[in-house]
């Protein structure tokens, strides 16, 4: 008799043991009531009377599925995403909130969508890094009741309707052609200030513009392949000719 109470007390010591992992915690139940958490490492459950649901406190990575968000200017889009989070307090994730991982997820998906809502296209496309601050903070703001920590969100990736892409590129297109048409006429206009303030130069400094002159008949010379007609001035010439009398 005492060999069979020893066997059936192995037998429900064996069927009440839990095994909790280090990254693991347990939310013990009696009789239905919460009675206290359990820390990682084999635990004695009770059937019947006990129950224990096991809570995984590790970093998540969820990807929010695509959402077809429009803008704030009347644009369509298509939004993926990725949500970094973790459980910080079991017992208010199973107590507070039914499958904290599909709530978190929902709540997600219609917070990126809500923001989305505000922003216009390009401040969608160029404040990537402040609308997954704003997503993070409000999907964080809802869901600490439920024992859970938002670390990050991020934008994962932003699809456009194909006619919205060739427009955005046309736009790029053409800005880019309006910086070059003004690079080229702040050049313009840096060489006439530069030629305005040699030709004062030349204008002050008596036989400069002579030699000037001389200059670029030699530097055309080189060329037998061209003939040039320059218009002397007068000094010129009767300088040439009081030479020849001279000699």
């Amino acid at each position: 008799m005492p060999l069979f109470l020893l066997f059936i007390a192995v037998v429900v010591i064996l069927v009440s043991l839990r095994q909790i992992n280090q990254y693991e915690r347990g939310v013990k139940f009696t009789m239905g009531r919460y009675s206290n958490m359990v820390d990682p490492g084999w635990r004695i459950v009770f059937p019947i009377f006990q129950s224990m649901t096991k809570v995984d406190l590790r970093l998540k990575a969820v990807e929010v599925p695509p959402q077809d968000a429009i803008t704030k200017d009347n644009v369509s889009a298509k939004i993926t995403a990725v949500i970094y989070y973790k459980i910080v307090d079991a017992m208010k994730s199973v107590i507070e909130v039914e499958h904290v991982h599909w709530a978190v997820s929902q709540l997600a998906q219609t917070t990126m969508r809500n923001v989305i809502g505000e922003v216009t296209l390009d401040e969608l496309l160029s404040q990537r890094q402040q609308i997954s601050d704003r997503i993070e903070q409000l999907v964080e703001a809802a869901t600490t009741g439920w024992g859970v920590e938002v670390t990050a969100v991020e934008l994962k990736d932003i699809n456009l309707p194909p006619e919205m892409v060739r427009t955005i590129a046309k736009q790029a297109e053409a800005e880019r052609e309006r910086r070059a048409v003004i690079i080229s006429s702040e050049g313009e206009v840096a060489a006439a200030e530069n030629l305005a303030k040699a030709a004062s130069v030349l204008a002050v400094a008596p036989g400069a513009l002579h030699l000037r002159t001389l200059n670029s008949i030699n530097d055309i010379s080189s060329d037998q392949s061209n003939t040039v007609v320059f218009a002397v001035p007068l000094e010129v010439l009767k300088a040439i000719e009081g030479f020849k009398k001279g000699m």
